[in-house]
């Protein structure tokens, strides 16, 4: 009998401090099951991928001497302003991936779009002598940001408590509010994340790990799973037209 295949995996908690993981966790289901169509040039690493109503685009580019490797840019309309999203290198796929989804599937946001109300759900609490919410240790804060017009939202992990962010996010103010709280759902969650254990963030400590081995089809497959959960319809949402399996270029940069 063949023996299976296993790989060893490294479930990191809080979630915030997994590093950045897969960028098609974020690109494949936007093309995939969102219809956003890539061009991308096959000799610079990044990807570009735009939205079907060609409003909306998202840019990944890695590049060690700029804080934001992530920025979704969406243009103005008659009817409403245009707003940004930044990430940081080493934001968390499965975060970032709270927003986009809401962009795949708005239908699914919350009725209550109150961005601070999926944090305040699992314990995170005000910040001392400042405005916004602190995760339970204290390493991860939301806050508003002033901007010329509005107000956006600045999320900040810290790699220690040390003042040293491990990695950044901006929301600018006229981000829909669905979006914000599909990215402060993902960004509470305490589920732990899976991470290849040698490419997990140095500052993340033994103790803040589970490693187990699980089969190699089992995370090849997760991945298509997800594609195939965003395309299934829910009782109030239409089906999405199946795209062509072409997958946009990426690189595991982290």
């Amino acid at each position: 009998m063949t023996a299976k295949i296993t790989v060893e995996q490294a479930l990191v908690s809080p979630r915030t401090l997994a590093g950045g993981g897969d960028p098609a966790w974020v690109t494949v289901p936007l093309h995939r099951a969102g219809g956003w169509s890539h061009g991308h040039d096959p000799l610079l690493p990044r990807v570009l991928l735009s939205s079907p109503d060609q409003q909306t685009l998202l840019r990944l580019e890695p590049d060690p001497d700029y804080l934001m490797w992530w920025s979704l840019q969406h243009t103005r309309t008659s009817t409403a302003p245009a707003w940004s999203a930044t990430f940081g290198a080493r934001t968390p796929v499965e975060i970032i991936a709270g927003l986009t989804d809401a962009l795949i599937q708005p239908a699914s946001a919350p009725a209550d779009p109150d961005p601070y109300a999926p944090l305040l759900e699992h314990s995170w609490t005000p910040r001392p002598h400042a405005s916004g919410l602190a995760s339970r240790d204290g390493r991860t804060s939301i806050t508003r940001a002033p901007e010329t017009g509005s107000a956006g939202w600045l999320i900040t992990t810290l790699e220690r408590n040390n003042g040293v962010p491990l990695w950044r996010a901006f929301l600018s103010g006229h981000t829909p509010p669905h979006l914000v709280a599909g990215f402060t759902r993902a960004l509470g969650d305490p589920t732990p994340l899976a991470r290849d254990p040698r490419h997990i963030p140095p500052v993340v400590r033994r103790s803040q790990t589970t490693r187990r081995e699980v089969p190699a089809t089992e995370v090849a497959r997760a991945l298509e799973r997800r594609v195939q959960r965003l395309t299934t319809p829910g009782p109030s949402q239409p089906a999405t037209r199946p795209q062509a399996p072409r997958v946009p270029p990426h690189r595991r940069t982290r």
